[in-house]
């Protein structure tokens, strides 16, 4: 194998990928957490609608959101009685700073893999 092969570039990843990556989410989640940015406080319900997705589907990205601490609930108790829970994303500046942290915690497991790396996988 050439010395060139060895070095070969790597392809840039968009932030939507690294967003991927880096918090274990998917493209249908991301989606959610836009929206959520357009519309904090939002319920399943108006973005099952937003997203056209069912309501199941919808919790489910939620709760992959939380889980990352990239959004959080709040419950509303509404004057009819009873409540409804809210969907609030966190500040950008706290998602950017956990991507940050995770990542450099991601860099440093690689570089010890790679400096443990003997040969065989």
């Amino acid at each position: 194998m050439m010395s060139d092969e060895l070095h070969r570039p790597t392809p840039p990843m968009g932030l939507q990928a690294v967003l991927e990556q880096v918090f274990t989410i998917k493209e249908h989640d991301l989606r959610t957490f836009t929206i959520l940015q357009r519309a904090p406080g939002s319920t399943v319900n108006e973005l099952a609608t937003s997203l056209e997705r069912d309501r199941s589907t919808v919790n489910r990205s939620l709760a992959t959101l939380r889980e990352q601490g990239l959004v959080r609930r709040e419950r509303r108790l509404l004057d009819t009685g009873g409540y409804v829970y809210q969907y609030i994303p966190e500040e950008l500046e706290t998602v950017r700073t956990q991507l940050h942290d995770t990542l450099e915690e991601w860099c440093t497991t690689m570089h010890a893999e790679i400096d443990a790396f003997d040969g065989s996988l």
